[in-house]
């Protein structure tokens, strides 16, 4: 049981089949998310508010206002509108109270919908600390991801707070998810949930880096640790969309973060990585602007708009340089404040420091952006305050409104469909057939041909040297073969 929950608290959707949030969804097709005026996700979400302690009656608002119809919304005020943003309330190592508040303060002063998921008593109790009662939207999740859990929390936790609302995108009944939480849970989550676009091999993390005299996007940032080197080129098309949208760059120019600027430098991965990003891009996707290999020290240096890499180089350089602009701006306040003449000259030049100051400010950017899966995901970092917060919600609604999956799915190739793409089980199978056609032919399955008979796949074990019947360990390096054999 999750801390701060009765038991009362435990009926959620997954409880009520009608629910659109089950784990299952009941059928395919997805709508477009709920924007103002579109009363149909706001409408059905505000019926998915948690019960109180009045033995499970539904109601939408507060329990203290149980009289309120159970279509009706809360009053979110004038000047809400836009995409509505699904914010983890559990997600962050001061949740839910500074979550709760940087979502109510995007919704109040930046016009930005928002609905919190989590146990729903709590999440009450403390919109009532901010006298907010029946303002927020709410929708039940009965469990909640740990911020020491990893990828396979996903799996054991299905209910939790970011699973609900990566579940609301993916039904339409918001446009994005902002969550704080552990990074490993959030990506292994929203990739089971929301699934990748077509064409994407896996999703990639991009951080804002604070250089002049504009900004860098680097990707990946931790979400994939061991790519491969094609999908290093698909972050460079994920980071293009990403520039284009939220630094108005028309044609980023992209770099390859390795160990020298020549092509030859780096190891085996990098440099097929420098080959393919450098030639033309597969599948008809847009061209990319390559200006070729960066080294770690030009990651601050402003002279390229996007810098690609794989998820573990690109998590210890963003963690390496947040320690270095920790510490520089420590010196720097001691030096600026350790004697009287440093504080006047400090004093002349405060309009140059708070720039600064701002510029590096780590709340100002809303976090790091989960780009490649058929929906938008912010993930801000876990000692998010509610200004960090607050600048998650919008930011994940700037690229709600500029519509970043598809400007994604349109780069990577322009006949691509925004649908997800076929699975690779779903291909004709083919079998080999004995008879009635030359050696080699082949034919599709589920489509007998009157000349042979209809085939059956049989195993063949493989066998070791103890045992006949088969062993796990061989002691050989054996494959299994599947032969076609006819029906008698």
């Amino acid at each position: 049981m999750v801390e701060g929950h009765t038991r009362d608290e435990a009926s959620s959707a997954a409880a009520h089949p009608g629910d659109p949030l089950s784990a299952a969804p009941e059928r395919p097709e997805r709508r477009s998310p709920g924007r103002d005026g579109e009363d149909g996700g706001s409408r059905r979400t505000a019926e998915l508010v948690g019960t109180g302690d009045s033995g499970g009656a539904r109601y939408s608002g507060s329990a203290g206002d149980p009289g309120r119809p159970a279509d009706s919304a809360p009053d979110l005020g004038p000047g809400v509108s836009g995409p509505v943003i699904a914010v983890d309330a559990m997600g962050g190592d001061h949740a839910p109270g500074e979550i709760v508040a940087g979502a109510l303060a995007a919704q109040r002063e930046h016009g930005v919908r928002v609905l919190l998921t989590g146990p729903a008593a709590r999440l009450r109790e403390v919109l009532g600390g901010l006298d907010a009662v029946g303002e927020v939207q709410i929708v039940p999740a009965e469990d909640n991801l740990a911020m020491d859990e990893g990828a396979l929390a996903s799996l054991r936790r299905p209910r939790s707070s970011v699973a609900v609302a990566c579940q609301l995108v993916r039904r339409g009944d918001a446009a994005a998810v902002v969550s704080a939480g552990s990074t490993g849970g959030i990506v292994a989550t929203a990739r089971l949930r929301l699934r990748s676009l077509p064409g994407v091999l896996r999703p990639g993390l991009a951080v804002v880096l604070p250089t002049r005299p504009g900004r860098t996007v680097l990707i990946d940032a931790g979400a994939t640790a061991d790519p491969k080197p094609e999908m290093l080129v698909q972050f460079g098309q994920l980071g293009v969309a990403y520039a284009q949208l939220t630094l108005g760059v028309p044609a980023p120019r992209v770099g390859l973060l390795t160990i020298g600027t020549e092509p030859g430098k780096g190891n085996k991965f990098t440099r097929r990585a420098h080959e393919l990003l450098a030639s033309d891009p597969p599948n008809g996707a847009l061209p990319l602007s390559f200006a070729g290999n960066v080294e770690g020290g030009d990651l601050l240096a402003g002279e390229l708009d996007v810098i690609v890499t794989d998820g573990f180089t690109g998590n210890v350089a963003l963690k390496t340089l947040e320690g270095s602009i920790r510490f520089a701006s420590a010196e720097l306040r001691a030096a600026l404040t350790g004697s009287r003449t440093a504080r006047v000259g400090a004093f002349l030049q405060r309009r140059g420091l708070r720039e600064l100051a701002a510029r590096l400010d780590a709340e100002s950017y809303g976090g790091a952006v989960l780009l490649g899966l058929g929906g938008t995901v912010v993930i801000a970092h876990g000692a998010s305050t509610a200004r960090a917060v607050t600048s998650a919600c919008l930011l994940a609604a700037d690229l709600a409104r500029g519509e970043i999956t598809e400007k994604i799915t349109q780069r990577l190739g322009p006949g691509r469909s925004a649908s997800r793409g076929g699975h690779f089980l779903r291909r004709p199978l083919k079998v080999l057939v004995r008879g009635g056609r030359p050696p080699g032919a082949l034919r599709d399955w589920g489509d007998p041909s009157p000349q042979t008979p209809p085939c059956r796949l049989r195993s063949w074990p493989i066998h070791s040297r103890s045992s006949r019947s088969g062993c796990t360990t061989p002691s050989s390096r054996r494959s299994a073969r599947i032969t076609a054999t006819p029906t008698r």
